[in-house]
């Protein structure tokens, strides 16, 4: 996926990276990295969302690229990396925010990097929040965007109803997928369908279940980036992973990340926030922000989750250089 054009004036131009690679990670999982912009420069691993979104060139663009090293990776069953979770056998027993964690771990060691600033946002704060709490000694700073952290009543806003006061004509699409009878438990009901092997019973749920996320993460809908979401592979891996995710709790105990946020005094931390966020809302960063309250608490007033929304993409980039 490009940026959108209005990014253009917000982010650094677009780059190649200038190195890239499969880390084999154990449990026959292969994960495209790759690292762009100064070799010499500050070490900054960027965290897709979902999980199971996969990452994009323009997500290089937050980052000076005279002054960062800058890693993209694609996290396990998505992407670049094998193998795909749109394989209708595909087996996510090995694919957890533990299994994350350690892949992170094996990736900064594997380049020799012995403290990385960690940037995400959406999942991609969620995984930032375990890898930093498991390891802060590895961490310089952290930039968050929407925050999540899989609390029950996070999960119950946006895939049990709650989010459908706002978007009852994008929620009957949600729904229409699942019987009228198993619709009081969304999550387990889209469970049983995306793991059916049967193209026609997964497929169509793998859709309805992505193009409703992708239909609400941004202020105003981006029918470009719900079409590209719509693409059969993609909207696959990304609804049975998130949905694995999902119906495990993250294997985190309840309040987990914000619990244990007190770890994490010490980071440097900067939490943007879209204050119509109506994916991941503003309580959760909220909480975090309690936990943390030295972090620089950025709400931008006319966003919801999406990072390419502009006022988002400029607070991300004002992080970025406020830590280059």
């Amino acid at each position: 996926m490009s940026a959108p054009a209005h990014l253009d004036d917000i982010l650094y131009p677009p780059l190649e990276p200038y190195e890239s690679g499969m880390l084999l990670a154990g449990d026959g999982q292969r994960l495209y990295w790759e690292q762009s912009g100064n070799p010499q420069g500050k070490p900054v691993v960027y965290l897709h969302g979902g999980p199971g979104g996969g990452s994009s060139p323009w997500q290089r663009r937050f980052f000076d690229p005279e002054k960062y090293r800058i890693i993209l990776f694609d996290q396990r069953g998505c992407g670049r990396s094998t193998p795909h979770a749109s394989d209708p056998v595909a087996d996510l027993r090995h694919n957890t925010t533990w299994h994350l964690v350690a892949d992170m771990e094996l990736l900064r060691r594997n380049l020799g990097i012995a403290q990385w600033q960690v940037f995400g946002g959406s999942w991609g704060s969620t995984l930032a929040l375990a890898y930093a709490e498991a390891h802060p000694d590895a961490v310089s700073e952290l930039v968050l965007r929407g925050i999540f952290t899989l609390r029950r009543h996070e999960l119950e806003w946006f895939y049990e109803g709650g989010a459908s006061a706002l978007f009852p004509d994008l929620w009957d699409e949600y729904v229409a997928p699942i019987p009228v009878l198993e619709r009081s438990h969304m999550i387990e009901a889209y469970h049983r369908r995306l793991n059916d092997p049967d193209p026609a019973v997964h497929g169509p749920a793998a859709l309805a279940w992505t193009r409703w996320e992708a239909a609400t993460v941004t202020l105003v809908p981006d029918e470009g980036f719900i079409a590209e979401m719509s693409d059969p592979a993609k909207a696959t891996a990304f609804a049975r992973i998130e949905n694995h995710y999902f119906v495990n709790g993250g294997w985190l105990r309840e309040g987990q990340l914000i619990e244990d946020a007190v770890r994490l005094r010490g980071i440097p931390t900067v939490i943007v926030q879209g204050r119509y966020d109506v994916c991941t809302p503003m309580m959760t960063a909220w909480d975090l922000h309690r936990m943390l309250p030295e972090a620089e608490f950025v709400v931008v007033p006319d966003a919801g989750h999406s990072a390419t929304e502009p006022g988002i993409a400029r607070a991300l980039r004002a992080a970025a250089d406020r830590f280059a």
